[in-house]
């Protein structure tokens, strides 16, 4: 199995910028897909965007869409959420999950703990 740490979340003002990270360990990461989800206070966790295991496909939720950027450094063992004109909206714990496999079938089987962003107006 794969253990799951993000990092980077914080505090900034709209319009701001904030990167996440998520380091792995254990099982190979080159052997995931990889995808960062988020969950607001009182909303059910959504999904924000994925990678495969090569970062030949990638995905984004709609309303990320030209804001975010998913990438993978399989050298490094790390998963990067760039994040750019955040808005309140944005504001929530996000989330790095794994599924083994190449490609991405929004099942991950493995999570990281979370990191909290919050997007002040």
């Amino acid at each position: 199995q794969v253990q799951l740490v993000e990092s980077g979340g914080g505090l900034v003002q709209a319009g701001g910028s904030l990167r996440l990270s998520c380091a792995a360990s254990g099982r190979t990461f080159s052997s995931y897909a990889m995808g960062w989800f988020r969950q607001a206070p009182g909303k059910e966790r959504e999904f924000v965007a994925a990678i495969s295991w090569r970062g030949i496909n990638i995905y984004y939720a709609d309303s990320v869409k030209g804001r975010f950027t998913i990438s993978r450094d399989n050298a490094k063992n790390t998963l990067y959420l760039q994040m750019n004109s955040l808005k309140p909206d944005d504001t929530a714990v996000y989330f790095c999950a794994a599924q083994a496999g190449s490609t991405w079938l929004g099942s991950p089987r493995f999570w990281g703990q979370g990191t909290q962003v919050t997007v002040s107006s």
